[in-house]
């Protein structure tokens, strides 16, 4: 059973950034495809970042491309979410998943952590 948990959320002003991280429990994360999702108030889930198992090919939503990296630590068993340059909407509960694959309909997931970006 693979077990998410996030951490990192909380309130950042617009221009600031935030380091989002993903760890896991029972598994060792490197050898799944880990995603960071968001979803934003009376919005749908959007996909943010993917970084595959198989060859750490990674994958940005257009709008977060240049703002946002995504990067394994396989010392702590975590992949993380470096976000920079954050905006209003950029506020979202942001979730990690895992699969064997970078896909939308992934089959772990964590219970999300809050970002919220407001003056």
């Amino acid at each position: 059973q693979v077990q998410l948990v996030e951490s990192g959320g909380g309130l950042v002003q617009p221009g600031g950034s935030l380091r989002l991280s993903c760890v896991a429990s029972g598994v060792t994360l490197d050898s799944y495809a880990i995603g960071w999702f968001r979803q934003a108030p009376g919005k749908g889930r959007e996909g943010v970042s993917c970084i595959s198992a198989s060859d750490g090919s990674i994958w940005y939503a257009q709008s977060v491309k240049g703002r946002f990296t995504i990067s394994r630590d396989n010392a702590k068993n975590t992949v993380d979410l470096q976000m920079d340059s954050l905006k209003a909407e950029d506020t979202a509960v942001y979730y990690c998943a895992a699969d064997l694959t970078c896909r939308y309909a992934m089959t772990y997931w964590g219970k999300g952590t809050l970002v919220t970006v407001s003056a």
